[in-house]
């Protein structure tokens, strides 16, 4: 059997980071469903931003330019348009889970990331006009967004949280979704609405890598992982969403993103190796997708106490890393690089507005 397949035993649902068009137009993304257990997929404006620069869109654009669309509004037609089509290969698995898995995601405008009323707004037309029971609209896990994500999941809107960074983020999202949750509750609305919470994995150790001895290098992105499980089975085990759910509500998945090997020096499976567990997600890249199905193993299941994580990452406070400064900035960077592809992204689709106006 394939290392994705005892992934997929194990209980971890391995989802895709990445989408284009040229990838459902050739068949890649239904033959990793049929062929590599992938089972959703998540993208963000870094990934269109490379996608769009593939030439892939230019005659979409052209079309969209043409009938007065703005640089925004085109790519949420095309990216829209995409992410419909990736959320009808899914529709099965998601049928067949009965709504656990076959999600697909698409992100608010980064520049919302601290506005909430623009952020709530922006994700109910995302949801409306894509119009797929499986697919998350993905708000960042800021101060502001968690308001916008106990806003949108009240409404029924379903939510991936992105850029967590540690446990105190990933419980803050899970607060948020739960105050949504016991909202549709007291109002009496079906309180089963979609929503994982994304914690980011391999940008801890390129943050800390000049920072720790050597025996301690690419450990801290496993410790957190670790201690956000360890959480994350206390908010499910909890008095709070076990009444929640005997009204109906689903739980909130842990999702692992991030999780392609920044050092090259270390192997290029270690945070899917690492981060095995049950009723969890790990979503990746093409290449360590690649690299699992090459040669990856699947680890121990991940301790639901979270192991030596208290151990581990107390030992990188020794060394003097400030673990929860360094959350926030990785936040606040996390937030600027979507901010900036998303600027980027734009950029490009106006240069291809302007050769289309003048093709010459």
């Amino acid at each position: 059997m394939s290392a994705t397949h005892d992934l997929r035993e194990l209980g971890q649902s391995l989802w895709l980071d990445n989408i284009t068009r040229a990838m459902l137009d050739d068949g890649v993304i239904e033959r990793y469903i049929e062929t590599r257990d992938v089972t959703g997929l998540t993208s963000n404006p870094s990934i269109f931003d490379r996608a769009i620069a593939t030439g892939v869109y230019d005659g979409a654009v052209g079309d969209a330019a043409r009938r007065g669309l703005t640089n925004e509004d085109i790519f949420f037609e095309l990216a829209i348009q995409d992410l419909q089509r990736a959320a009808d290969l899914f529709a099965p698995v998601h049928q067949r889970t009965n709504g656990v898995d076959g999600w697909v995601s698409l992100e608010v405008s980064p520049q919302l990331a601290y506005d909430t009323a623009r952020t709530v707004a922006a994700a109910q037309e995302i949801h409306a006009r894509a119009a797929r029971a499986n697919l998350f609209v993905k708000i960042p896990g800021t101060p502001p967004g968690l308001a916008a994500i106990e806003a949108c999941i009240a409404a029924g809107v379903p939510i991936n949280v992105t850029l967590l960074f540690d446990a105190d983020h990933y419980r803050g999202a899970a607060d948020a979704y739960l105050r949504g949750v016991e909202r549709r509750v007291a109002q009496g609305l079906n309180p089963a609405v979609g929503c994982v919470a994304s914690v980011f994995i391999s940008r801890w150790d390129n943050a800390v890598a000049d920072q720790v001895p050597a025996e301690l290098r690419n450990q801290l992105g496993l410790a957190i992982g670790r201690d956000a499980y360890r959480a994350y089975r206390e908010v499910l085990d909890s008095d709070r969403f076990q009444r929640l759910a005997n009204y109906g509500a689903a739980p909130q998945r842990l999702l692992f993103a991030s999780t392609k090997t920044k050092d090259p020096a270390s192997a290029d499976t270690l945070y899917v190796h690492g981060l095995a567990a049950p009723f969890t997600i790990n979503t990746m890249p093409d290449d360590t997708l690649d690299a699992f199905v090459d040669h990856g193993e699947v680890g121990a299941p991940l301790d639901r106490d979270g192991g030596d994580s208290t151990v581990q990452l107390r030992r990188f406070e020794e060394a003097g890393v400030d673990l929860r400064a360094l959350a926030a900035t990785l936040q606040r960077d996390g937030a600027a690089a979507f901010t900036s592809s998303w600027t980027d992204l734009l950029g490009k689709i106006d240069l291809l507005r302007a050769r289309v106006a003048d093709p010459a």
